[in-house]
């Protein structure tokens, strides 16, 4: 093979991959090369990666449908982040404990997941070429009319309600009793007195991206993917675009209420109110940063950009904030997760003319 040969083939990759990839690919390798150097111990970093994999990885499941089906980025995953909060607190109320309080969140949320899912489809359907700006618009305002909803509901548990009042949910409820890392303490690995493997939460993120990779080869998946790829020719198959839009929809949904279950059951706490208003946003920039683009996504782009995006999460605090003294990691979380988000629309832009 000749120089220019070669030559051509890296930049191939380097055009299909996108520099702003590459950069934050090699500043991530930096920071666990440079920890050492400034007093990080690479161990306990690598251990609040791997948790915060755990904790977000499902969330970032959750956009591969929609992308795969044609309908954009899902900025509207509060949707189903709104189903998991009603499922967890549900069985809070029934004071359901350990991995049956746990299970039994992902049961009471799904009904809420399904019908929430099916009018979300439903009005994407409507707005054919808007369903990114209209999903924000149906995140912000489902997360808004919870904020009074929480208020109201009938909830009653001790733990759960307001001391002062005896009703209305609190904006922090913790989940210490109840199913606090369930996940991450089962078949937990402990190496050294720092570094500890989240077994259980890999695992159950590895079964949910099974269930994820077998349901887009399935029949309706393939579906699904032909009508994002090509809807006309998909419509002449006989294969009702709407409909698989719709059930796209209800399967990021699903999985959205799922992700929250594991964020809560990581991070220890139920985060209510304003909480889920801008949770879309890292797991939309984690899914970019692993290569997908706005009408493509597969389980490996999910793996690489999860780790990618919470290994910088994790290393910028100890690292950065040890070189130059100050506090830069929210700073740089939001650069890189509005950047790869800009970055992905414009690529879209430019491929559409």
């Amino acid at each position: 093979m000749s120089d220019d040969s070669v030559n051509a083939r890296i930049k191939e990759f380097i055009t299909d991959f996108g520099w702003p990839r590459l950069i934050i690919f090699f500043f991530v390798v930096a920071l666990f090369i440079t920890a050492p150097f400034v007093g990080v111990r690479v161990d306990n970093s690598l251990k609040d990666v791997l948790a915060r994999f755990g904790q977000n990885g499902v969330m970032v499941l959750a956009m591969v449908p929609m992308m795969q089906a044609g309908a954009g980025l899902n900025f509207g995953l509060p949707v189903g982040i709104i189903a998991g909060l009603l499922g967890s607190t549900l069985a809070m109320q029934a004071h359901l404990t350990g991995l049956l309080g746990f299970f039994a969140a992902i049961l009471f949320s799904l009904p809420f997941a399904l019908l929430f899912g099916w009018l979300y489809g439903m009005l994407l359907n409507k707005v054919k070429g808007e369903e990114m700006t209209i999903a924000m618009y149906v995140g912000f305002s489902v997360v808004t009319f919870m904020a009074i909803m929480w208020l109201i509901l009938p909830f009653t548990n001790p733990t759960m309600v307001w001391g002062y009042t005896g009703q209305g949910l609190r904006t922090t409820i913790t989940l210490d009793g109840y199913w606090s890392r369930v996940l991450n303490d089962f078949l937990v690995i402990r190496i050294g007195p720092v570094f500890e493997f989240p077994t259980g939460a890999v695992l159950f993120f590895a079964l949910m991206a099974f269930i994820m990779w077998l349901f887009m080869r399935s029949r309706t998946g393939t579906a699904l993917t032909a009508v994002g790829s090509n809807p006309d020719f998909a419509r002449a198959g006989g294969v009702s675009a709407a409909r698989m839009r719709i059930i796209s929809v209800i399967v990021s949904t699903i999985y959205g209420a799922i992700g929250i279950l594991m964020y809560q059951q990581s991070f220890g706490f139920i985060q209510l109110y304003q909480a889920p208003l801008f949770m879309a946003f890292p797991a939309v920039a984690a899914v970019l940063l692993g290569g997908a683009s706005v009408n493509k996504a597969t389980i490996l782009h999910v793996i690489v950009g999860t780790f990618l995006f919470q290994s910088i999460l994790a290393m910028t605090p100890s690292v950065i904030n040890s070189v130059l003294k100050t506090d830069m990691s929210e700073v740089i979380r939001i650069l890189i997760s509005n950047g790869m988000i800009i970055y992905a629309l414009t690529r879209k832009t430019k491929v559409t003319k």
